[in-house]
């Protein structure tokens, strides 16, 4: 294919929020594996905290109405297709798929709405508990007053240790483990400046399981989970998610799980694939609890790609190409 018949994707990453660098170490693993796809034109812009769009060189870029990406000059080259590749606001919440769904363009995620859902760790539980998928007990607070807070006293009381989490934030970023009352208080405060909605969760300890879930050649897959073994000294955070110095320990395939419990896993992603009405890709994830409870933690959208992230290793783990599953997706799209 001559390369004025290349399919034009623009892949967008940055997004100049807390979770800006992960976004390009994940775009980097994109713009890699869509290199040795013929036929495919990649073009990459870097997101700032304003919304921008600026390309390599450092020249500013605009998507218009009219599906073209201009550059300052008014040259202009067209867009068939856009992956993106933002972690966090405004990639995973659903904002700016809305503005690719008003400008006609296709791209690699899930929708709007399934986006904005599961950023959100309230409404997400909300809705799990709809479709009958267990999740961790837990505490909803809607506002930084007494009468709120002291829900979470009482849960501090009730359950020993618990989870604060800011409700709109992704990668454990404004997730705070706390075990007294003071540093609860402190935990509150912080969490209150990053989301006006706030859940404490039960702490409970658990195996950390993730499965990869994504759509090939139109059919769902659900991979067979993974584990993610965070040091006993702290919990998934951000930086052990990320950091070049984790101490987190991830394993492709998770050991020792029965037939009943990877039967459960397996459905109840399916149910929240098709529930939450997910498409292209999530990565799921699973408290497994040492009496063998098994709880939905949380459902990713866009799912971290670094070369530690879980979601293209158990999607090479279960004989599938990034390569040619991307590209299928983009094909099919245009």
């Amino acid at each position: 294919m001559s390369q004025q018949n290349d399919i034009q994707v623009l892949l967008i990453c940055g997004g100049g929020g807390s979770e800006h660098d992960v976004s390009l170490r994940t775009a980097d693993f994109i713009q890699r594996e869509l290199a040795k796809s013929p036929g495919i034109q990649l073009t990459r812009v870097t997101m700032d905290s304003a919304g921008r769009l600026q390309d390599a060189e450092g020249t500013l870029r605009e998507l218009r109405s009219d599906k073209l990406l201009y550059s300052a000059s008014g040259a202009a080259q067209p867009v068939d297709y856009v992956i993106p590749a933002i972690h966090g606001y405004p990639g995973e919440t659903g904002d700016l798929q809305s503005q690719l769904e008003i400008l006609g363009l296709p791209y690699y995620g899930c929708g709007p709405e399934a986006s904005k859902i599961c950023f959100n760790k309230i409404t997400t539980k909300l809705w799990l508990s709809a479709l009958g998928i267990d999740n961790t007990p837990y505490q909803f607070l809607c506002a930084n007053t007494a009468e709120e807070t002291a829900k979470a006293h009482d849960a501090l009381k009730l359950w020993g240790e618990v989870f604060v989490k800011a409700s709109n934030q992704g990668s454990s970023v404004g997730c705070y483990k706390v075990s007294d009352e003071a540093a609860l208080e402190s935990a509150l405060q912080e969490a209150f400046t990053l989301s006006p909605y706030v859940l404490v969760e039960k702490c409970l300890k658990v195996r950390e399981l993730e499965v990869a879930a994504y759509t090939y050649e139109g059919e769902l897959v659900i991979t067979a989970p993974g584990e993610v073994c965070a040091p006993s000294d702290t919990f998934y955070s951000y930086d052990e998610k990320y950091a070049e110095g984790s101490r987190a320990l991830t394993h492709v395939v998770a050991e020792g799980l029965s037939e009943a419990q990877l039967g459960w896993i397996d459905a109840a992603s399916r149910r929240a694939f098709v529930g939450l009405q997910l498409e292209d890709l999530s990565r799921i994830d699973f408290f497994l609890t040492e009496s063998g409870e098994i709880y939905l933690n949380e459902v990713n959208t866009f799912p971290g790609m670094t070369p530690i992230s879980m979601f293209p290793k158990m999607l090479q783990n279960h004989g599938h190409d990034f390569c040619a599953y991307l590209t299928a997706l983009i094909r099919r799209a245009v």
